[in-house]
């Protein structure tokens, strides 16, 4: 029961948050001294095909209906234009992109499933990585392995995310011709090739993230260990391993989850450097590209698609923290 309530008021205000941020979004774009149907226009654009550019587009409203415009699409659909040229938008629609010349919502199905690949494939390594390196330097604190580790996630925090993977395709693309270095393919077309080239991205991001876990988990972990409950464990003669993995991980990965939940939501959002140092076409590349060419409708869904998935991992972040800590939910 509680638990349902917990999850009835994280959805709650997921739903609200959501609200504010696509209203605040959408204000912010489309105050923006710029004007999408002026590159839809053509040449020469003459006023009046400029004036019929906007009419078409939705652009010669007010930007609050065209806001509630925005909100009516998502829910039943939205049509843009009249007559035989007229364009459907099928709910759930986030705009269209009159740029490519497709609705922002299949943009975005079409792109997230490569930004998908490389967030879960190096999430799981980084904290495979980070948790692990994390707690052996706390259990052998001061020693080699803390030194050396600690040394490492330093260089790790501190790289740059490009020059990382610059000097990965440098290194195990072009001098040792190991792994692709670009490109990308669907995992439903031939999942060898799919796996082989996600490696290197996989490996640049999860070394850049591991070192921030590794810091993390070692400074929670060193904390834990000075507990009472710690050296009451030991004193009952529980075997060391059992004492770190049930009594003493199980504490430290609350904070972990945290960070987490967040780095996950945002990479699911669009790895943008990574995407572009290996020609990767996900959500990132395609606001990049969005940006560049001030196709408000296309920069505006990608947006708020992000903000969605942030929250939308926080709240899985709140049900982990139920099951980790059962007095969260009460």
């Amino acid at each position: 029961m509680r638990l349902a309530r917990l999850i009835s008021g994280r959805l709650f205000g997921m739903l609200v948050t959501l609200f504010v941020i696509s209203l605040l979004t959408y204000a912010v774009f489309y105050l923006l001294p710029s004007d999408p149907a002026q590159l839809s226009c053509g040449r020469p654009c003459t006023p009046e095909r400029l004036a019929d550019a906007r009419a078409f587009m939705g652009f010669d409203e007010s930007w609050l209906q065209q806001y509630l415009g925005f909100l009516g699409g998502i829910v039943a659909g939205r049509t843009f234009g009249s007559g035989v040229a007229a364009v459907h938008c099928a709910a759930p629609c986030f705009g269209y992109s009159f740029r490519l010349n497709e609705s922002v919502t299949q943009l975005i199905v079409d792109r997230f499933p490569v930004t998908f690949s490389i967030a879960i494939g190096a999430a799981v390594l980084w904290l495979i990585i980070g948790v692990g390196a994390g707690v052996l330097s706390a259990v052998r604190r001061g020693g080699a392995i803390d030194r050396t580790a600690m040394t490492l996630s330093t260089v790790g925090v501190s790289a740059p995310s490009y020059l990382v993977g610059l000097l990965g395709i440098l290194l195990f693309g072009f001098t040792l011709n190991i792994v692709p270095v670009t490109g990308y393919v669907p995992l439903t077309e031939n999942p060898v090739q799919w796996l082989w080239h996600l490696v290197l991205p996989w490996v640049v991001l999860a070394v850049l993230s591991a070192a921030v876990y590794a810091r993390l988990t070692r400074g929670q972990m060193l904390e834990v260990l000075g507990e009472d409950y710690i050296r009451t464990a030991r004193a009952k003669g529980l075997r060391e391993r059992r004492v770190i993995g049930r009594h003493g991980l199980r504490n430290v990965l609350i904070p972990v989850v945290t960070v987490f939940g967040l780095d996950l939501g945002t990479l699911l959002g669009g790895a943008v450097i990574t995407e572009r140092v290996f020609s990767m076409p996900g959500l990132g590349s395609l606001l990049l590209d969005a940006v560049g060419n001030i196709d408000l409708p296309l920069i505006v869904g990608i947006t708020l698609f992000s903000a969605f998935l942030i929250i939308l991992a926080n709240f899985l972040v709140d049900l982990v923290y139920g099951v980790l800590d059962p007095r969260v939910a009460r």
